[in-house]
């Protein structure tokens, strides 16, 4: 690999470092134009930690030729069953999200792998020449032998302090050949001058996704995008209609003096996993977590779909709840019931706070006011309670299924409003 094909290859990695490609796309074009120039690749790993809720990190494996499927080996805590079935002559590149490799199995699999070894010896390279009958007590370096690899390199690309978040300090990769006499030194020297600028590459796209992750995670899939576009400023608000969903679960306040202390977080974990996949797989939007309550919006547009919507994410909810019961009853742990009140109304929807510490919510009479009826669910003995301008949103067909409990006062709202509940029975 002469010099004018490294800085070929260099040039291309900073061009769609910049584009913004994809961790796997990155990898790929990175092999394939090595091999175009000359280096003899046919195995090739990158892993990056990130900064998410459920996954540690994020690997991208490559292979050149992979003719039959086949599963991976040595790192299976880490890649779980990967299965190649590209047909001869091409590459694929598999992406595998995995999770903590801090206890247990993954544990033990992370310990005994090349990479710890380089960041416990302080190393950045290590290198296995096979063909030459060299041997490495590594789960993956004796996955590549048996695959028929020749040589193998391994290094850890670390990031300065100030630039790691989270676990994300370092890329982690490998790289084979299968070529008879391995890789020469100008192959090794080549892959050690190229890799930190593709590690750079790929930290930026991570460091993009994790920032999505991040504002989708703690503000909501619709506030989340909006804030990465831009709308961040102080006071910008926008004036939409929509419907309002506020739940919150039945005697809390009892249950956190009654149960262990270790048991409070998993409670309120898999109640609040039910109210949120039943808003998100009805297109929904979750905006705030107030405790064991939750605020969320369905657009008004149409006020009937997303009224329909929110019907269908309760009668969801309902299913999962029932099925959480089940479990958390088995297990002997404790379980209630979750109240809901629904309501529509116009609201503004933006940028809430201080100069240095801002909240992308709703605001307006008719946030206050869900909240109200869903408090009243209380009192009039209902799990479900509906507004009068929820009901009037509503198919005319479908206002079958309501059944008016009456009209009642709502603390802190001028008028008296007459609220409904949904007849289990009826059907539209």
């Amino acid at each position: 690999m002469n010099d004018r094909a490294t800085n070929e290859l260099a040039a291309w990695l900073t061009e769609a470092g910049l584009a913004g490609e994809s961790e796997s796309a990155l990898l790929d074009g990175f092999c394939r134009r090595s091999i175009a120039a000359g280096l003899p690749l046919a195995r090739a790993a990158v892993i990056i930690d990130t900064l998410h809720p459920v996954h540690e990190g994020r690997g991208f494996r490559w292979r050149r030729d992979a003719g039959e499927a086949q599963t991976g080996g040595g790192d299976a805590a880490l890649w779980g069953s990967l299965h190649w079935h590209p047909g001869a002559g091409q590459t694929q590149t598999e992406i595998v999200e995995y999770g903590p490799t801090s206890e247990g199995e993954a544990a033990e699999t992370w310990r005994r792998s090349v990479f710890f070894h380089l960041l416990e010896t302080g190393g950045s390279v290590f290198r296995v020449q096979l063909h030459a009958g060299e041997t490495a007590d590594f789960p993956t370096i004796a996955q590549m032998r048996d695959e028929g690899m020749s040589d193998v390199v391994a290094m850890v690309t670390r990031f300065a302090a100030a630039g790691a978040i989270g676990e994300m300090d370092a890329l982690y990769s490998y790289w084979a050949t299968d070529r008879p006499e391995g890789f020469d030194e100008a192959d090794v020297e080549a892959l050690t001058g190229l890799v930190p600028k593709l590690a750079l590459a790929v930290k930026c796209v991570s460091l993009t996704r994790i920032a999505g992750t991040l504002v989708e995670t703690y503000l909501g899939r619709d506030a989340g995008q909006r804030v990465l576009k831009g709308l961040i400023r102080r006071g910008v608000a926008e004036k939409i209609n929509a419907v309002l969903w506020y739940s919150d679960l039945r005697g809390f306040t009892g249950i956190t003096d009654r149960a262990a202390p270790e048991q409070i977080i998993p409670f309120l974990n898999d109640y609040a996993e039910a109210v949120i996949s039943a808003i998100y797989d009805n297109g929904g939007d979750v905006l705030k977590l107030i405790g064991d309550g939750i605020l969320a919006i369905f657009p008004a547009d149409p006020a009937v779909e997303a009224c329909r919507s929110a019907i269908a994410a309760q009668g969801m909810l309902q299913d999962r709840v029932a099925e959480l019961h089940s479990r958390r009853t088995g297990d002997n742990l404790p379980t209630t019931q979750i109240y809901l009140g629904l309501h529509v109304g116009e609201v503004f929807y933006g940028n809430i706070g201080s100069d240095e510490r801002l909240d992308f919510t709703v605001v307006g009479p008719a946030v206050n006011e869900v909240a109200r009826i869903a408090a009243m669910c209380r009192s009039v003995e209902r799990n479900v309670l509906l507004s009068q301008a929820f009901a009037d949103s509503m198919a005319r067909l479908e206002r079958g299924r309501l059944v008016s409990v009456g009209r009642y006062a709502l603390r802190g709202v001028e008028r008296p409003q007459e609220l409904f509940t949904l007849d289990p029975f009826a059907t539209v």
